[in-house]
């Protein structure tokens, strides 16, 4: 009998432990957040070859401004991403990835009907706002609070040197060729057949 009182008391702390364990499992973490909430923000999981070095978009970031600092968060091929602090909270993320990995990111840009300082700009949901560079390289604003809105997102884009980052010599005839292989196969039908018809029988007279 005390061995079924003892395991009777142990059923509830099992219980709690397992839900705990649970949740923290299936919780997603901070950056998983910011991972999805910028579909073409991040680096793609599959990287061309050809895509530029991260490290070789941190020239064109923004310098620290005012009470704004401007702090490293992440780097990959094909992506660099900074964090936008103010008064040591992050209100934005700043990030330049090449879009030969993933040409659809780019293709978000063909019917833009903004610009910012000359690039064909677009605002994504309520939080982000990117420019598309030489068709190629997306610069983005993602607002991490709610006090930093759509127009200093578009302040901070024109902040980076889009200018230099256009000047960036790459592999074009590789973006090409990426951008083509990622176009959908559209293939000439093949002609319709007339449908064959039975013979029409004449009757014959009788003899």
């Amino acid at each position: 009998m005390h061995l079924v009182r003892s395991l009777k008391k142990l059923v509830p702390l099992v219980l709690v432990l397992v839900i705990t364990l649970t949740a923290c499992s299936s919780a997603p973490s901070k950056y998983d957040q910011v991972q999805e909430d910028t579909t073409g923000f991040k680096a793609p999981a599959a990287v061309d070859k050809a895509a530029e070095k991260g490290s070789t978009f941190n020239q064109f970031f923004p310098e620290a401004e005012g009470d704004y600092a401007v702090v490293p968060s992440q780097e990959k091929p094909g992506f660099a991403e900074y964090k936008l602090k103010r008064d040591g909270e992050t209100v934005a993320m700043l990030s330049i990835n090449d879009t030969i990995s993933l040409p659809a990111a780019a293709a978000k840009y063909e019917n833009a009907t903004t610009t910012v300082a000359g690039f064909p700009s677009v605002v994504q949901g309520s939080t982000a706002t990117g420019v598309l560079v030489n068709d190629r390289y997306q610069v983005k604003v993602l607002s991490r609070d709610t006090s930093f809105t759509e127009a200093d997102r578009a302040a901070w884009l024109e902040k980076f040197d889009l200018q230099g980052l256009a000047q960036l010599e790459a592999d074009t005839k590789a973006f090409r060729k990426a951008q083509k292989n990622a176009a959908p196969d559209i293939r000439t039908p093949p002609p319709i057949s007339e449908p064959k018809t039975a013979p029409t029988l004449v009757p014959q007279p009788a003899g």
